[in-house]
């Protein structure tokens, strides 16, 4: 079956669950009915990019929800996390705050201070506690080959004398560490075309965890080789996240998107 008529499939079966599900008709429904409901904003890791979402994205809008994926800027910790929050200063209504991989972290800080986040929803992401950082955690439980894939490549920071270091996976081991469920040809262009993650964001302290007020929904893809899903169990056993669990590689909104739709859509449907 190409990829085609598999998501092709996916959108059919998940706008169908929708509508049972959410009270939906079987159409998109009127631009009223999409103001009512929350903007999910979604927000991508690193060795990857907002395009990652596509298939959940177009899941989403088909049922009606306001969707932003922005660029997470992937350069260090604190400051990942202040851009998404001014992206969530801009959201007057509600808001589910979804994420993949490192952009847990972003998500976990992003979120403090703004009372319109009805809900956090972790996709193969990093949940972290204050203090933890994604390095830390990934290397926490074994069954991370993450670090043993990286290419550091150094660059310039404006300001500062010492330059930043951005590691890349290996294109000859990316799609065994990140996305070993997608086809090769599709992960040779994610490999050529991946943005690094910044050894000071992958490295970077979390702050206080948003997760302590909001409540948060966990898709764990167990064969994950970047975040093992041993650490995924701990931090959404801690976190007290609703778990949903799946045979999948780290990319779980690419190669399932139906299940990561699915589990945003749970979150709407318990915080409504």
């Amino acid at each position: 079956m190409t990829l085609l008529r598999r998501a092709g499939r996916l959108l059919g079966a998940l706008v169908t669950s929708c509508a049972l599900i959410l009270g939906l008709s079987g159409a998109t429904g009127s631009a009223s009915a999409a103001a009512a409901k929350p903007t999910v904003v979604l927000v991508h890791g690193a060795f990857a990019d907002a395009s990652g979402f596509n298939q959940v994205i177009g899941l989403l809008q088909r049922a009606g929800f306001p969707v932003i994926a922005p660029a997470n800027p992937l350069r260090d910790t604190a400051g990942d996390a202040a851009y998404i929050s001014s992206v969530l200063d801009t959201i007057a209504g509600p808001v589910i705050l979804a994420a993949h991989s490192y952009g847990g972290i972003v998500i976990t800080n992003a979120a403090r201070g703004h009372g319109n986040v009805k809900a956090l929803v972790y996709l193969g992401a990093f949940a972290p506690d204050e203090g933890e950082s994604a390095l830390q955690l990934a290397q926490q439980f074994p069954g991370s080959e993450l670090g043993a894939a990286l290419i550091a490549r150094q660059y310039p920071v404006p300001g500062r004398t010492e330059p930043g270091t951005d590691g890349y996976i290996d294109p000859a081991r990316f799609r065994a560490v990140f996305a070993a469920d997608l086809p090769e040809s599709t992960t040779r262009l994610m490999a050529a075309t991946q943005r690094p993650g910044s050894v000071e964001g992958l490295s970077g302290p979390s702050g206080a965890p948003a997760w302590k007020t909001v409540p948060s929904w966990y898709l764990i893809p167990a064969q994950d080789k970047v975040i093992p899903a041993a650490a995924q169990r701990f931090m959404a056993k801690r976190a007290g996240s609703k778990v949903t669990e799946i045979n999948s590689s780290h990319v779980v909104m690419i190669s399932h998107p139906a299940a990561a739709t699915a589990v945003i859509l749970a979150a709407y449907a318990a915080t409504r």
